[in-house]
């Protein structure tokens, strides 16, 4: 038995670390369509898990007129390890932001639309309403946009995923981010029995589901593997999984670079075990090429 205080698996596979590989570098291009998205979100005071995350594919994705909405502000109340999006106290609640953010939709004529959000834990429903709203302001101005909703675990409070699935989003998103022995580490006020469950009931309701992993920070490729028959399990439809990068010194180290063949590998084997798409790669995000993952499930 592993004691519960050690946190790095006795595995060979897992990589001496050393300078960032060729295969994740990227650049940020400036075109017309990347200044014409980020003067469009600033206009609007809108926050972007692009930004706010430091994605390395945000220059990629605007470009394409693509980007992550984030809703509820800006400040997290939870301190994950990974995550760059700043930790406090919200002091408000913006409740015209749905209708800027169907807004920006609207005027990027998007067919295809990502929203996320901070956790708030402490609204009684997490944001919730919020969350309705944003998905039923974006239905009025946009009506042939798809929407996929990445949303957090709202605490377990089961009310509250049920206004955003009575909001009828196309796509319920909701990331796992790491194998449960890291849990404490990486997502310490998470846990991955209510990450299940929440999947579990939204399937029930029969939604379109999908979740994603993030590999690097100190998971072996048997415990990601049996994340993915966990999830398998639950009826997820689609699955990510993505190179973790240290967004600041300040946040968890890099533990290894996975390899892009064992990615390959991961994908053929998520897609023996069931799942409807498998998107897995060094660069692979939630919601990036999200458009493309969500069409081929919605298409079938």
């Amino acid at each position: 038995m592993i004691d519960q205080f050690d946190l790095t698996p006795k595995d060979s596979s897992i990589e001496t670390l050393g300078r960032k590989p060729d295969w994740l570098k990227v650049q940020l291009p400036a075109n017309k369509a990347y200044k014409e998205l980020k003067t469009l979100i600033t206009e609007h005071k809108l926050n972007t898990v692009c930004e706010s995350a430091a994605c390395p594919n945000r220059g990629e994705c605007w470009s394409s007129s693509t980007a992550t909405f984030m809703i509820l502000g800006n400040v997290c109340t939870r301190s994950c390890g990974f995550c760059n999006v700043s930790t406090g106290r919200p002091t408000e609640l913006d409740l015209d932001e749905p209708y800027r953010v169907a807004e920006a939709v609207s005027k990027l004529n998007l067919r295809y639309a990502v929203i996320t959000s901070v956790n708030r834990d402490e609204l009684a429903d997490g944001g919730a309403s919020v969350w309705a709203e944003t998905i039923k302001q974006v239905r009025q101005q946009s009506p042939h946009t798809k929407i996929e909703v990445l949303i957090p675990d709202f605490c377990s409070n089961w009310d509250a995923l049920s206004t955003v699935l009575d909001a009828q989003p196309d796509i319920l998103n909701h990331n796992t981010e790491t194998v449960p022995r890291l849990y404490r580490l990486v997502r310490p006020q998470g846990k991955y029995e209510r990450t299940l469950e929440l999947l579990r009931r939204a399937k029930a309701r029969g939604f379109k589901t999908k979740s994603g992993l993030m590999m690097g920070l100190g998971e072996t490729d048997d415990e990601v593997r049996q994340v993915m028959h966990d999830l398998q399990a639950t009826g997820c439809d689609i699955l990510t999984l993505g190179q973790y990068m240290q967004p600041t010194a300040n946040h968890l180290p890099v533990k290894r670079w996975v390899h892009p063949d064992i990615f390959k590998q991961l994908h053929e084997d998520g897609m023996a075990m069931g799942f409807k798409n498998v998107f897995a790669g060094p660069l692979v995000r939630s919601s990036y090429h999200a458009e493309e993952q969500g069409r081929l499930l919605l298409n079938r």
